[in-house]
């Protein structure tokens, strides 16, 4: 494969100075498209002639040509890629009218904008070499597999993505990681999958260039070659999707299946669920070109998809994971799974209620979620960042009901003898199948730990603590009343001397010194409204351990606000019951944790229960943290005496 990814890339040597780098892709990428087309056809091109000849429904057309051929696709024209070139001068226009020939079913190149890609190389005079060079490419089925297609597909769109500085990680996923989707995805399925005739449908949102359903058609053929995997998916990149729907179109796959356009905004497959979903959503990219039709189907609630809540529109991964859950096939009619790759931020991020926690929250409550697996750093093409497989099931086994496995996979693989971009390391055979082997054994180990799903709630608590001010009228205080109380200037004035006939005593209690304000208001004749009275003793205070509590009107102590605090509270803290609802466990379980985590700090302190937010997370790397003990200090004092010892020798041996 890599020597007929450089005999292609070699092809695009022939473009220099007339196409900048990151220009070669518009040109080798269709006509590889074109070349793959080109050498499947070519064993059926006489059959198909005679078939469609005098056939005016190009639908009639394709039932015959499928029938005979297998094929769901053809051509009209009477040209080859090889025959071209007999026509030197009128290659150009044959090209063009080549690529136009081919039945609807293929508009692929209107997304590469083919003819103008013919009229410029023929205009820089290097059509005809480029289309000689790719007719020396056999690229049949019988030659170059589905799979070899693939993998050269996505080594030249990364290469091409090096050459431009681009990112080629936003077009397909690593083979190695999309194996492991694969094997997740099906592991729960094997008995199922092996029998005769079975039937099953795959689908991805984030379709790219095709290779994670080529991947999961590839993997149930080798296992059942008389199964039928079905494959779905929607991508937004016009040029990603040409390259998915023609490779899917080379593996007799329905063409209609593979949609043009935005996922969250236009889900092109509406109301239709699948046995399985898959998809490696982008990292970190803010949704705001969805925004608004993201909104409008949340305000739908839970009969659209986006129902338990949204996340920040900084990142999308949540909403793609959302869009998942609810394509899984119904367990009323056999249920679904989702295999999905994402950062770490979805495990955590997002405070208590915020839309991110009511994701997971909706997830972990419907025991929706089976396991997580901890990918290696350095996995992916584009980021060396810490990735995460999510496992989706809507019909658990019953040992697996109400429980989460996280598997840490972070050092299941092997180094590359040579990165390609950031990907350094990559999941061998064996390290797959260590991975497989704790999911399947379902136990608790160094790398496998068992959760119940209420495990990863919490309540977050508000603590509040007095407010305590002294009060004086200094110079100072007095001029701070005096810019924040909106009153005429006359009455500024006379406030102004109200206050400094206070003089410099410092009151500790509150009510004490707005009993003695009552008398020089009076005295003074200036009348103040009860909100300016609040905004005046909260100017003129300041914070005074010392001083008494402050309460309002109805006796209630005033909280401070700079002295406010959260607490989160595990469900199940300290052996309490694990819940969320509010049946008077959650009291219980939130006085205990106060009484012993928070009063002996603050005796002053209490919970604000009004404010209690309930939140869910997933910290994954803490349950796997391995406390290493730092080297003894004796051992650290004998290596740099050994080290001082050796510089000492060095220097004697100058000196001489």
């Amino acid at each position: 494969m890599s020597k007929l990814s450089s005999f292609v890339w070699s092809i695009a040597d022939q473009l220099r100075g007339p196409y900048h780098p990151h220009e070669y892709g518009s040109v080798i990428l269709p006509m590889t498209i074109l070349r793959r087309l080109d050498a499947i056809l070519e064993p059926h091109r006489k059959q198909i002639a005679e078939l469609i000849d005098g056939v005016e429904s190009e639908l009639r057309q394709t039932s015959m040509v499928r029938q005979a051929t297998g094929l769901r696709f053809f051509n009209t024209s009477k040209f080859t890629l090889a025959t071209l070139l007999k026509d030197p001068d009128g290659l150009e226009a044959n090209l063009t009218e080549y690529a136009n020939s081919f039945s609807s079913a293929i508009d692929v190149f209107d997304r590469f904008k083919f003819d103008e890609v013919v009229a410029k190389l023929a205009e820089k005079q290097l059509l005809f070499n480029v289309v000689e060079r790719f007719s020396q490419v056999d690229m049949h089925p019988d030659v170059m597999t589905n799979s070899d297609m693939g993998d050269l597909f996505e080594d030249l769109i990364r290469r091409f993505a090096e050459a431009s500085n681009a990112t080629a990680g936003d077009h397909f996923t690593p083979r190695d990681a999309v194996r492991l989707v694969v094997d997740l995805m099906f592991a729960e399925d094997n008995d199922a999958l092996l029998e005769k005739g079975a039937v099953r449908t795959v689908y991805d949102p984030t379709a790219g260039t095709g290779g994670m359903l080529s991947l999961a058609d590839e993997h149930l053929r080798m296992r059942n070659p008389g199964a039928r995997l079905t494959l779905y998916g929607q991508e937004y990149n016009d040029q990603s999707y040409a390259i998915c729907k023609s490779d899917l179109l080379a593996k007799g796959q329905d063409p209609e299946n593979i949609k043009l356009g935005d996922t969250l905004a236009d889900d092109k497959f509406p109301g239709k669920t699948f046995d399985y979903c898959m998809a490696n959503p982008p990292y970190g990219v803010d949704w705001k070109s969805s925004e608004k039709a993201v909104k409008d189907e949340h305000k739908q609630g839970f009969n659209g998809r986006f129902g338990p809540g949204l996340p920040g529109v900084g990142d999308g991964q949540m909403l793609f994971l959302l869009h998942l859950a609810s394509k899984m096939r119904p367990a009323s009619q056999g249920g679904g799974r989702v295999g999905v790759v994402m950062n770490g931020s979805p495990l955590f991020n997002g405070g208590a209620e915020s839309g991110q926690s009511e994701i997971r929250r909706w997830l972990l409550e419907n025991d929706l979620v089976e396991a997580i697996v901890a990918l290696p750093n350095d996995m992916f093409f584009n980021t060396g960042i810490s990735t995460y497989v999510w496992v989706l099931d809507n019909t658990k086994v019953p040992e697996r009901a109400g429980k989460v496995q996280l598997i840490d996979g972070s050092k299941r693989f092997v180094k590359m003898r040579k990165s390609l971009g950031s990907k350094r390391v990559e999941i061998s055979d064996g390290d797959r199948d260590r991975i497989l082997v704790d999911y399947d054994a379902f136990e608790e180990t160094e790398t496998s730990k068992i959760f119940d799903t209420e495990d990863f709630g919490y309540w977050t608590v508000t603590v509040e603590r007095p407010l305590r001010l002294n009060f004086t009228c200094t110079p100072d205080r007095v001029g701070h009343v005096r810019v924040e109380l909106k009153l005429k200037t006359v009455d500024r004035e006379q406030l102004a001397d109200v206050l400094g006939s206070f003089g410099e005593e410092v009151y500790r209690n509150k009510d004490a010194f707005m009993k003695d304000l009552g008398k020089h208001l009076g005295a003074h004749g200036v009348t103040l409204t009860t909100s300016q009275r609040r905004t005046l003793w909260l100017t003129l205070g300041e914070r005074d351990e010392t001083a008494d509590e402050i309460r309002d009107a109805k006796g209630n102590i005033e909280p401070d606000p700079k002295l406010r605090d959260t607490e989160n509270i595990a469900f199940g803290w300290n052996g309490t019951p694990k819940t969320a609802q509010d049946d008077g466990t959650e009291r219980a379980v939130i006085d205990a944790y106060f009484e012993a985590e928070v009063r002996p700090h603050v005796p002053d302190a209490w919970i604000d229960y009004a404010k209690t937010k309930v939140g869910y997370e997933i910290p994954f790397t803490r349950h796997f943290y391995t406390y290493v003990p730092p080297r003894p200090l004796a051992e650290i004092d004998a290596d740099l005496n050994k080290v001082v010892t050796e510089i000492m020798e060095l220097l004697r041996e100058v000196e001489a």
